[in-house]
Parts: C-alpha cells; sequence; structure tokens
C-alpha cells in the first residue's frame, strides 16, 4: 500500500478552480516530482494533501487514513512535513529558537532526527545557529527550513520548489543534502519548475497542466520523450 494516495482531487479558490480530479501516489522511500509551469496547480496540490486549502471533491488517504478535511495541524500530527516555498520561519526567533520550536518525537516507522543530524546533513547551519531568521540569506533560510520540519519527524516531506529564487551554487548544494536524505531512505514528495533539479533527484516524475496529471514516468523515461517536455514544460 502506498504512503499517500490522492484520488480525484478538485480544489478551487472561490470560483476559480485549479485541480480537476488529481490523482497521484508515492510509495514509502520513494521521491515523487510533480513538475509543470508556474500556475499549474503544484502548490494547490501539496497545500491540498497538508490541509491548507480544503478540497471540493475527491481523498486524501496517508499511511492507511483518509485525511482529507482535517486541518495543517492535525495532517503535521499524522506525519506530514511541509516546507513551502517561502519557508515560513519565525523572523525574530534564532535559527537555534526555531529548531526548539519544532521539535517533536518520531513516530513508529518515521525516520528519527534530532538537532545533531540535521547539522549533520547541513554543516553550513552551525555557523548561524545563533542568528535571527529574519536576517538570513534565501539559501539559508531554505535550509533552516527543511532542518526545521525535519526535526517534526515527518513520514512524508512535501516540499515546494526548494529551487525557486536561488542562485545556481546554492541550488546544487541544496539538491546534494536532498540527495543524502534520499539516501536515509526519506519518502520525499517535490513540487519543482527546475527540471534538472527533479530529474536528479526523483524516483518518479509527475507532470500536472491545468490541474491534472498529464505524464508519468521516471526521469530515463522523460529525457527519451522531449516531445512531452517541450508540450508541457518550456515556457
Amino acid at each position: 500500500m502506498a504512503l499517500l494516495e490522492v484520488r480525484g482531487l478538485e480544489t478551487a479558490y472561490g470560483d476559480s478552480q485549479v485541480l480537476f480530479g488529481l490523482s497521484l501516489s508515492v510509495e514509502r522511500g520513494e521521491v515523487v516530482a510533480l513538475l509543470g509551469r508556474n500556475g499549474a496547480g503544484k502548490t494547490t496540490t501539496l497545500s491540498s494533501i497538508m490541509g491548507l486549502v480544503r478540497p471540493r471533491a475527491g481523498t486524501i488517504r496517508f499511511d492507511g487514513t483518509e485525511i482529507q478535511g482535517r486541518e495543517a495541524f492535525e495532517a503535521c500530527r499524522a506525519g506530514l512535513g511541509f516546507v513551502p516555498e517561502n519557508c515560513r520561519l519565525f523572523g525574530g526567533l534564532s535559527v537555534a529558537e526555531n529548531f526548539e520550536a519544532a521539535r517533536r518525537a518520531a513516530r513508529d516507522g518515521a525516520s528519527r532526527w534530532d538537532v545533531g543530524e540535521v547539522l549533520d546533513l547541513f554543516p553550513d547551519i552551525s555557523a548561524f545557529l545563533n542568528r535571527r531568521a529574519s536576517n538570513l540569506s534565501g539559501g539559508q533560510q531554505r535550509m533552516v527550513a527543511i532542518a526545521r520540519t525535519l526535526l517534526g519527524n515527518p513520514s512524508l516531506l512535501l516540499l515546494d520548489e526548494p529551487s525557486e529564487g536561488l542562485a545556481p551554487l546554492v541550488v546544487d548544494a541544496i539538491l546534494q543534502r536532498l540527495k543524502l536524505l534520499k539516501q536515509a531512505g526519506t519518502t520525499v514528495l517535490i513540487s519543482e519548475q527546475n527540471l534538472r533539479f527533479a530529474t536528479e533527484l526523483a524516483d518518479r516524475v509527475l507532470i500536472i497542466e491545468r490541474g491534472e496529471i498529464r505524464y508519468e514516468g521516471t526521469p530515463a523515461e522523460l529525457s527519451a520523450h522531449p516531445e512531452v517536455r517541450e508540450k508541457y514544460l518550456m515556457v
């Protein structure tokens, strides 16, 4: 049984419908990348799964339990961890205080993260642990946001556009850290526009266009179909 199963998801903001019967699944230990142009529905998909937006229809089954309609804090307690594009750190707190606020005991079957382990994964953070989060660069904030979410010991990590707006060297550094997460068996659903970033990391890729999944395959299969990339991903 998949760790996450989404079936027939329909989500709207007022009269503007964004998702149209969207379905996807993520197996335990798998990294799945949700690719698509800006506005295709990637963030809405993750927000719907996390409970930040309430779907109009469809089912979201996580670890065998239906969670659609639950509040975000309930999804978090169930084992979902979400890193939004804007990071949403507590700007007035230090990095160490952000970490302390996020710490949560591991659930059965979940990875077990503590501060020492996230600092091993992101060693650069040690240099600014006592700095206020609002004074960090964009890349530093992204690393801290991922590390902070891991301290909640999620069973499934949702990453929304982790490479967006970052310098190429920073993007490569975060990619290498996420590859280590993958090697550790962390289950991840990531939304991305950066094709190279996503395909280097993912076991499987999905392409979303106008709120529907239009393509599913491995990175190698997508590489072998340039017409698919041109149709759904080229600007």
